[in-house]
């Protein structure tokens, strides 16, 4: 490597987090209005650079406290987005991330020193964005329904027990389909995504079991 190299020059890094939730059977994503330059005024998903005395995790962290006021998220890096021109500023090479969140436990600022507004949007009414979150956003929902099925990735979602029509709603929401209950249900037992806890929440009308999800889910082709 040529330190002075000028190719070298002139280049940071972003941290970009798509938070989703599930808000009666709707597929939302978490979004913050900036307040200041580039892109004042436009939507962006939670975000920022990350410094010279951070690793991405730190950064990541940090953005979410600072944009959203919230800790101890949980998430995961999908994705690298390196378009020399992503950002007016300077070259900086966005690495995105995925996480999911029980609407009733995102407890989150509406204004901070960065952003003047927060909000769940619709995945299909999202406002214009800034920097090319558009483009990130896309890819996680791909991404997210690729591993739904594969995975307990939406477990976050839901507390520790959950009944067959919360969960299925949920699934409903992010491929945006109809799904076959019946089916629905033996396929996922059948591949230990979740499992029936023997217990039942009482209620109106007949008591519905409740399941958690697996340890150790299976490989799965798409319903």
């Amino acid at each position: 490597m040529e330190k002075n190299n000028p190719l070298y020059k002139n280049q940071g890094i972003h941290v970009v987090l798509a938070l989703f939730t599930v808000e009666e059977g709707k597929f939302k994503v978490l979004l913050i209005k900036r307040k200041n330059q580039p892109y004042k005024d436009k939507w962006i998903m939670i975000g920022g650079a990350c410094y010279n005395n951070e690793d991405v995790k730190t950064a990541m962290d940090r953005e979410i406290f600072e944009k959203t006021g919230m800790k101890n998220l949980k998430y995961k890096m999908f994705e690298v987005f390196s378009r020399p021109d992503r950002s007016p500023v300077m070259r900086m090479i966005a690495i995105a991330h995925i996480g999911l969140i029980d609407c009733k436990k995102a407890k989150f600022l509406k204004e901070t020193a960065k952003t003047q507004d927060a909000d769940w949007f619709q995945i299909d009414r999202v406002p214009e964005f800034g920097y090319d979150h558009r483009e990130i956003l896309e890819k996680a929902i791909d991404y997210l329904k690729e591993q739904i099925f594969d995975s307990t990735i939406l477990k976050d979602l839901f507390p520790d027990t959950f009944t067959l029509p919360e969960v299925h709603k949920a699934y409903e929401g992010i491929l945006n389909k109809t799904i076959d209950r019946r089916n629905f249900r033996k396929r996922l037992l059948a591949l230990n995504i979740i499992e029936d806890t023997g217990k039942v929440q009482e209620g109106q009308g007949k008591p519905a079991k409740l399941y958690k999800f697996a340890k150790q889910p299976k490989k799965l082709n798409m319903l």
